[in-house]
């Protein structure tokens, strides 16, 4: 499944987005810091994904893979926090990242389109094997650059179904 393909469906209420944001928090039991937390803002993150997705693909070029790979998660990873932070709550563990997904994927299930929330938990694992290339250098190019046009499809749906 892309979502370039799918049909284009309502987004959520924030209200609804912020509930679910806020379950993946307590169930990563992840807890508020002040101290760091003020500089930590939905443009912020919004910028740092449009940075990684733009890095992703000049590393790609470059047939530089580990840092490809990398980049094309942080891109998920700053959506998920950017999206979060649009909801009130600033993540700050990659715990945290996975129960937010998780909580959205269930949102997205619970209106009964379960291939697209299987699509996302899929996609997130993409994103997640393409972080540990980084480390690894094992995926070949264009194993890399599927995952990251993956990604770009997991990170637009994102924007599309829980707010910009």
């Amino acid at each position: 499944m892309t979502t370039t393909s799918a049909p284009a469906a309502a987004p959520f209420p924030a209200a609804v987005v912020a509930a679910a944001v806020a379950r993946g928090l307590a169930n990563a039991n992840d807890r508020p810091d002040p101290s760091a937390d003020a500089a930590r803002t939905p443009q912020k993150y919004a910028s740092l994904a449009q940075s990684f997705r733009d890095s992703a693909w000049e590393h790609l070029e470059k047939d530089d893979l580990p840092q490809a790979s990398n980049k094309a998660w942080g891109l998920v990873a700053e959506t998920v926090k950017d999206i979060s932070a649009r909801h009130g709550a600033i993540i700050h563990t990659h715990r945290t990242i996975m129960e937010v997904i998780t909580e959205l994927r269930r949102l997205v299930a619970n209106t009964g389109d379960l291939a697209t929330a299987r699509w996302i938990g899929a996609t997130f694992l993409t994103a997640g094997k393409l972080h540990t290339n980084f480390y690894e250098d094992e995926l070949t190019h264009d194993i890399v650059m599927d995952g990251l046009i993956q990604c770009e499809e997991l990170s637009a749906l994102l924007y599309q179904r829980f707010g910009r």
